[in-house]
């Protein structure tokens, strides 16, 4: 019976370890040049999904400070070298949303244009999208899994955010010579209402084919 308790222990606890494991993806723009970026300012994602007040009030607190180490400034100047927004899902995987309309992305992303970010944002999953302003261009995109838990304590979630931006922001500003951290794509189902993100970005590039091409 000793045995059987001490198995049933190890498996709890390893099974508690994988849940509160965190998965860190990054990708970016490889021609843009990060060093002219300084100031940035916040910008509205509206995500399908979006948590309480208090819980957006930490994480715009914890990711001000982890730029701020980083030598970025927070403005509310139009003018700002970047615009920043994040994304969040609770229970279920939901759409990614861009920015603006026409706000998309550069054809030099890690590995290629197929390696871009899947358009989702997987449940408990904190999405960072940086945009170059003056382009309309999203530069850098990261994401952490298992990023916040709305049923901790005020305290405790800080913490839990806190350690969650400092792990999604040591790949900002990127270094061009590391291979990005991804996912596999769902990048080439051009349907209407399909995940896809060149859909989200370019419609109008994909929604003209004839019927038997979709």
């Amino acid at each position: 019976m000793k045995r059987i308790a001490l198995r049933v222990a190890l498996l709890l606890g390893f099974a508690a370890g994988h849940a509160a494991a965190q998965e860190v993806t990054y990708n970016f723009d490889r021609d843009a040049d990060f060093s002219k970026f300084f100031s940035y300012k916040w910008v509205d994602i509206k995500s399908e999904q979006q948590v309480d007040h208090l819980t957006a009030q930490q994480i715009t607190i914890v990711i001000d400070d982890e730029l701020a180490k980083k030598g970025l400034f927070k403005t509310d100047s139009d003018y700002a070298d970047l615009y920043i927004g994040y994304q969040t899902a609770l229970s279920r995987q939901t759409l990614w949303m861009a920015y603006r309309d026409g706000w998309g992305y550069g054809p030099r992303w890690g590995g290629g244009l197929a390696s871009i970010a899947e358009a989702s944002v997987h449940a408990r999953e904190l999405d960072l999208d940086i945009y170059a302003a003056a382009e309309k261009k999203l530069v850098w995109r990261g994401a952490v899994s298992n990023a916040f838990d709305l049923g901790l304590s005020l305290s405790n979630s800080e913490t839990k955010i806190q350690k969650s931006a400092e792990k999604l922001l040591q790949n900002y500003p990127p270094n061009r010579s590391a291979p990005t951290s991804v996912r596999p794509r769902e990048l080439d189902d051009h349907r209407r209402g399909a995940r896809c993100f060149l859909c989200n970005i370019a419609p109008a590039l994909f929604h003209h084919r004839a019927p038997h091409d979709r």
